[in-house]
């Protein structure tokens, strides 16, 4: 039911997010818009108001429910893979280490475009993901170390970041680069959809293909192993996987963060734990829970913006404490 129901809770939240604003527009506008844009009809707004809709509002708007549903998968990956309730990209360092990888191409100047930028992302997330899996190995391996590494790699690479922003780059660049690392949406482009809503697309068949490994992880390495796993190359491919689909998303919108935490809770309560159907509800609540979060944090304070990672925090934070909780029992 649900699964049926979410698509179109999914293009009612698109429709009607992209109406909240200072402009007086209608859902039917946007219609009429997005119609004249492919050839399917005709719009009598006015240049100005289209150009709203079509260059501003709409990329922005598929941007966050593309990063909300890729945020929300590999929250679903980590959680299963680490077998870990706290597991998401941003709790254990991989959010920070694409931050670091991405400022380093805007700062420092190595590479260009959004293909530059996300291979600096993928980097950094690589980086900062290694570091944890081996301070947690080097601490005895539990979940609760892997925790605590994921802690120490967010400082590091969130200092690494601040470093390089506060020597390299100049006043400008610190304002925005400070903006974007709390999260924003605000220079979302058509590109910055394409590039994102591929890999995003792409790692989710991809692991809506291999559901049955995820199913077979949560019982633990052995028993997957067991069960005709090869736990090892499996494992690596998923982790790589997740560190891509990060590096993609910070590089587009900075590092928001407890969205991989919460959501994958609330869908496992909807739908339950197997893998095949947890995977796209979790994407569709990612999806619309991104979206409504991020039309909040653009008019809630007009004329000023809230970056969108404060206003997911505000909510994950809460939540978090619940999980927490729950862990504990």
């Amino acid at each position: 039911m649900l699964l049926g129901l979410a698509p179109l809770l999914v293009l009612a939240s698109v429709a009607g997010a992209i109406t909240v604003g200072p402009s007086d527009l209608g859902v039917a506008d946007v219609y009429g818009v997005v119609a004249d844009r492919v050839g399917l009809g005709s719009s009598d707004l006015t240049l100005l108001q289209q150009s709203i809709v079509w260059d501003l509002r709409l990329p922005r708007t598929l941007l966050a429910g593309i990063c909300g549903a890729g945020l929300a998968i590999c929250g679903v990956i980590l959680q299963s893979l680490l077998r870990n309730p706290l597991a998401d990209p941003f709790v254990l360092g991989i959010s920070s280490g694409a931050s670091t990888g991405a400022v380093s191409i805007v700062v420092l100047g190595i590479g260009s475009g959004a293909i530059g930028l996300s291979t600096g992302a993928f980097v950094g997330a690589l980086a900062s993901f290694g570091l944890v899996l081996l301070l947690a190995s080097l601490a005895g391996g539990t979940t609760d170390r892997l925790v605590l590494a994921g802690i120490a790699a967010t400082q590091l690479f969130s200092a690494l970041t601040s470093f390089i922003v506060f020597t390299a780059a100049d006043a400008e660049q610190t304002r925005g680069v400070l903006f974007w690392l709390l999260g924003s949406l605000s220079s979302a482009s058509w590109t910055d959809v394409l590039v994102c809503g591929v890999i995003v697309l792409g790692g989710l068949l991809c692991c809506v293909a291999g559901a049955g490994w995820l199913d077979a992880f949560a019982f633990g390495n052995d028993a997957a192993a067991s069960l005709g796993v090869d736990v090892t190359r499996i494992r690596a491919v998923l982790l790589v996987l997740t560190a891509l689909m990060t590096a993609v998303i910070v590089s587009t919108s900075g590092a928001i963060g407890f969205v991989g935490l919460v959501l994958p809770h609330l869908a496992r309560a909807l739908v339950g734990v197997g893998h095949r159907l947890l995977l796209p509800a979790t994407a569709l609540l990612g999806a619309i829970f991104l979206i409504w979060v991020d039309t909040a944090a653009r008019t809630v304070i007009d004329p000023e913006e809230l970056p969108v990672g404060v206003a997911t925090a505000l909510v994950g934070v809460p939540a978090f404490a619940l999980v927490l909780m729950r862990a504990r029992r």
